[in-house]
C-alpha cells in the first residue's frame, strides 16, 4: 500500500524558498486543485493526468509549495517519505 507521508500526517517537511530562503508552505496535492471534486476522485486515476507522466508508475505524490514572502511556487514529488524531487 502506498501512502504519502505528507498527505497522511506521518511526516512534515521544511523546504526553503530558492529565492529568499523563507520556509515554503505545503498546500497539499497538486491534483486537489484541478476542480471542486478532484479531491474525492480515486488517487491512482487522477495521477494519470497530474502533469507528471511517471507519478503513478513511481508511486509519487505531487505537492504544491508556495512562499508567502516572495510568491515563489513549485511542485515537489514525495515517495515513501524520503524521495524529494523538484519539478
Amino acid at each position: 500500500m502506498d501512502l504519502c507521508p505528507l498527505c497522511n500526517g506521518i511526516e512534515m517537511v521544511m523546504i526553503s524558498c530558492p529565492n529568499c530562503q523563507s520556509n515554503m508552505d505545503d498546500h497539499g496535492k497538486v491534483m486537489d486543485y484541478f476542480d471542486d471534486y478532484s479531491a474525492y476522485l480515486d488517487i491512482d486515476m487522477v495521477k494519470m493526468v497530474d502533469g507528471d507522466t511517471k507519478s503513478l508508475e513511481n508511486h509519487q505524490c505531487l505537492h504544491y509549495f508556495y512562499c508567502t514572502n516572495c510568491q515563489h511556487e513549485e511542485t515537489r514529488a514525495f515517495r515513501d517519505g524520503s524521495d524529494v524531487t523538484n519539478y
